[in-house]
């Protein structure tokens, strides 16, 4: 009986757990759908799931009006650009907080958090006339700096917390046999941190990615992403729904992509000295 109720257990746990994964996939498989629909299947009611003429012609369209791999070049350069600056800054400041702490660590590390608290929209004003002056708007160069600044809090507080897992006794061993602090991080820290500091530059590249609200403030035409590419399609004269489904599609492809098979590395990492 226990044995039965076990698996009774097991087979409810994971039923629960597909039906919270379909929930949460469910927008992005509608999105999916709708973009192989005609603007008047995707405005039909009841709404048509499966039964509907498949058509490619969205993303004809989409292609023929907008130049999609420019912006997705765009989107690739920023957000690995963004990515990779930020973990320049956030190595050595994760470093010094795990293995050179001062007497405000936990004042400070809340500090950096607390940066994420405030509405995007309350500096929008600032940062405009910032760039604005410094000739700094829709430029690649702005907005991989503005995309660091809004993420390093998160890379900090990531690596702190895989770089605090790791023994201080190989980190004094380092120190005695007369290793310098950069050779510290590189050779010592840094090798055995792989898995968290790569699901943390993945989670970078997503959050990156996926940011509208500054790179549809700060651009224009020359370094609009993916998001801008989106918004392109939300005009005055009404959504096409079909034809925005497709654009997001085509957005979002490349990420999903790159989430499938970077998962197991992601959830690695993610998981990383979680267990003793």
């Amino acid at each position: 009986m226990a044995r039965r109720g076990s698996v009774i257990k097991k087979v409810g746990l994971s039923g629960v757990a597909w039906a919270i994964g379909f929930l949460l996939f469910f927008p992005i498989l509608w999105t999916i759908l709708t973009s192989f629909k005609s603007e008047l299947d995707a405005f039909s009611y009841p709404p048509k799931f499966l039964v509907f003429d498949w058509t490619w012609e969205n993303y004809e369209v989409i292609q023929q009006r907008s130049d999609y791999i420019g912006f997705a070049v765009n989107s690739l350069i920023l957000s690995l650009g963004s990515s990779l600056l930020a973990l320049l800054f956030a190595v050595p400041a994760a470093w010094a907080f795990a293995f050179a702490p001062g007497r405000r660590r936990k004042d400070t590390l809340m500090w950096i958090l607390s940066t994420k608290m405030m509405p995007p929209v309350g500096a929008l004003i600032p940062i405009y006339l910032i760039f604005r002056d410094t000739h700094m708007l829709d430029t690649r160069t702005g907005l991989i700096l503005v995309l660091m600044l809004m993420n390093l809090p998160i890379l900090v507080w990531m690596l702190y917390s895989y770089f605090k897992e790791i023994p201080e006794e190989i980190v004094e061993a380092s120190r005695l046999d007369g290793a310098g602090l950069w050779q510290e991080i590189i050779f010592v820290l840094l090798p055995m941190a792989v898995p968290g500091i790569a699901s943390t530059l993945l989670l970078n590249i997503i959050l990156a990615w996926n940011e509208a609200f500054w790179t549809l403030n700060l651009t224009t035409t020359e370094a609009a992403p993916l998001t801008a590419f989106i918004a392109s399609y939300s005009s005055p004269e009404g959504l096409f729904w079909a034809k925005l489904s497709a654009a997001s599609t085509a957005a979002i492809a490349p990420i999903l992509i790159l989430g499938w098979f970077a998962q197991k590395q992601l959830v690695r990492g993610l998981t990383f000295g979680a267990v003793k």
